[in-house]
């Protein structure tokens, strides 16, 4: 099964190029079940690694182009009144997919914004009344421009804790652009890309990383992380049990795609900045989010054992 699940990152390389290891921790978001933010500048690669994810995996696709206008309807579906049945029939929205891609979601208002909540904690959506479950598995990569770009809307703490990591792709190195210029479309690539894992062997594998084992010494590393952000002198405020959680469940799916059935401190360390930039606020800072500086201070000062 790993060595499917390295096939399917080794195929997004080739269309994603120079962002190997982002690539990396985008699998191990999935696997470990939980939902990725990509913040970057506008034609960085955040689209294509999204549908090259979802090609490589065999997962249903859906994108929504959040705007300003966008109703938490147009996500979720609506009923529609049939007159041959007399009855209202519900037409699922885009929501209803393995792999959703929610491009610019900071362009929508706060109230469509809180249309993914449910379903991002939950797999399910409420309408209507009535409750109707998510595809499994189900996953939400949401990209949004930077703050500092107009016709943005902040997303809210509650919003941004249930993302399990935030990205940026970045600019990419002089070779992998230069390959980028010289080499073929990544559209044509994309449509090229094939299925090389089977559903239920990503559930499998899903369920696998579930069970990687954490031993008490390496979960008192992690308590010993998270009490150092509710205590660092510029920080608002530290991360919360969620937040604990969602460290330990990155490191496992880390773990688990290095071949190994256990977490060690190295595990935490890879995927920390990506768990918890998002989730700390830096005190007098205009960006509101911690600092690269910050995050790696958590790394230096604590000690692994």
């Amino acid at each position: 099964m790993r060595t499917q699940l390295e096939a399917c990152i080794a195929a997004v390389n080739e269309v994603v190029l120079g962002k190997e290891h982002a690539v990396q921790l985008a699998m191990a978001c999935l696997l470990a079940r939980g939902h990725l933010l990509i913040e970057d500048l506008p034609g960085m690669g955040k689209t294509t690694l999204s549908h090259a994810l979802a090609q490589v995996l065999g997962l249903t696709y859906q994108r929504i182009q959040f705007t300003s206008d966008v109703l938490p309807g147009d996500i979720l579906g609506t009923s529609v009144f049939d007159q041959h049945s007399a009855q209202f029939t519900f037409h699922p929205g885009p929501i209803f997919t393995e792999l959703l891609l929610a491009d610019e979601i900071n362009r929508a208002t706060p109230k469509s914004q809180s249309a993914l909540l449910e379903a991002m904690e939950e797999g399910q959506v409420t309408i209507e009344g009535a409750t109707r479950p998510l595809p499994e598995p189900f996953f939400v990569i949401a990209t949004q421009n930077p703050v500092s770009q107009g016709g943005t809307f902040s997303l809210p703490e509650s919003q941004l804790d249930r993302f399990l990591m935030r990205l940026s792709l970045g600019y990419p190195s002089a070779k992998a652009e230069r390959q980028l210029l010289l080499g073929r479309s990544r559209r044509l690539l994309l449509t090229q890309l094939k299925p090389l894992i089977e559903r239920d062997a990503l559930l499998h594998a899903q369920e696998q990383v579930s069970a990687v084992r954490a031993s008490d010494a390496l979960v008192s590393y992690i308590l010993r992380l998270v009490e150092a952000t509710r205590t660092h002198a510029q920080l608002e405020f530290g991360l919360s049990p969620r937040g604990s959680l969602a460290l330990l469940a990155a490191a496992k799916a880390w773990a688990f795609l290095a071949g190994r059935d256990y977490v060690i401190p190295e595990d935490v360390q890879v995927v920390l900045p990506s768990v918890v930039s998002h989730r700390l606020r830096e005190q007098n800072s205009a960006q509101g989010m911690a600092s690269a500086a910050v995050v790696q201070s958590l790394l230096t000062d604590i000690p692994a054992l």
